[in-house]
């Protein structure tokens, strides 16, 4: 991964098109005459991993390069197309390189560069598929597909308000818990910090997690929302007798009470119980 430019654009929809950007890719090795096959797995699993980070089928499609757009070394390009508000945007490119790679650097370096395959007892010049994926338009797409907003009861539950609410897969999450005590009272502070140390400290949060006391409960809530935190873990009195925290679910809103004892396990459960990332079939 590494920085890119491009001196011959004009620069708009803000990240989505500048001069200078974030990619990520890798040249895989394959054996001649399986480059087709390689190149089309890598297709499918690039889209599968969009997938599994939340972005929905419905707005990610496949565009083969035609033939007169296709790159002087390329036999075949795929982009992934992410469909964001003005229209249709490509996120991830798969190219088929053949040898070409390897054929230049061997003629500009005069090193050979083959392979000795044992198997056929022969030196072989291996072609090349790579994939690269636009990080800076990655994240957009990301932060455009979470972001949401949406009629949401008030803390009276007696009337609605606007919530701003960014829906990212829990593995996205900057914040994966916020533990909020009720109040910024003395009496709930050293249960509400140790909570915060319980979960902080768990491998289940992987540290991503954000004691938060200013202002009211409510806003809290809001706050937590808008940066996408997946579950807020609340101490309130009743924790003080009960030994039990409410948590709370970012886009359902529903809330649970549960003893402080089994809290990482049911964090851990929550988070994993969400949509996973499924290992590559590579």
């Amino acid at each position: 991964s590494g920085k890119a430019f491009r001196n011959e654009i004009t620069t708009r929809n803000f990240i989505f098109r500048t001069r200078e950007f974030e990619i990520m890719e890798l040249e895989f090795f394959v054996m001649p005459g399986e480059d087709e096959m390689w190149h089309q797995r890598w297709i499918e699993e690039s889209k599968c991993w969009y997938g599994d980070l939340g972005l929905p089928e419905n707005r990610l499609r496949l565009r083969n390069h035609e033939t007169d757009e296709l790159a002087h070394y390329s036999k075949a390009t795929t982009d992934i197309e992410y469909q964001f508000p003005w229209g249709w945007g490509e996120i991830s490119g798969i190219a088929n390189r053949t040898d070409y790679d390897l054929q230049a650097h061997s003629e500009a370096s005069g090193k050979q560069l083959t392979y000795f395959d044992q198997a056929s007892n022969k030196h072989i010049m291996p072609y090349v598929v790579e994939p690269t994926f636009g990080v800076d338009r990655s994240v957009f797409a990301f932060l455009s597909d979470a972001y949401v907003e949406e009629d949401a009861p008030t803390a009276s539950s007696r009337d609605v308000e606007r919530r701003v609410v960014l829906k990212l897969h829990p593995t996205l999450a900057p914040i994966k818990v916020a533990v909020l005590p009720l109040s910024r009272n003395e009496t709930l502070a050293p249960l509400a910090k140790r909570v915060f140390d319980t979960v902080r400290n768990s491998q289940v949060s992987n540290g991503m997690v954000q004691y938060d006391d200013t202002q009211s409960i409510g806003r809290r809530y809001r706050r937590q929302d808008e940066v996408g935190t997946p579950f807020c873990i609340t101490v309130d009195f009743e924790s003080l007798d009960d030994g039990k925290v409410t948590i709370r679910d970012r886009d359902t809103m529903a809330q649970d009470r549960i003893s402080i004892d089994r809290l990482v396990n049911e964090v851990g459960k929550r988070l994993s119980d969400s949509p996973t990332i499924r290992p590559p079939q590579i």
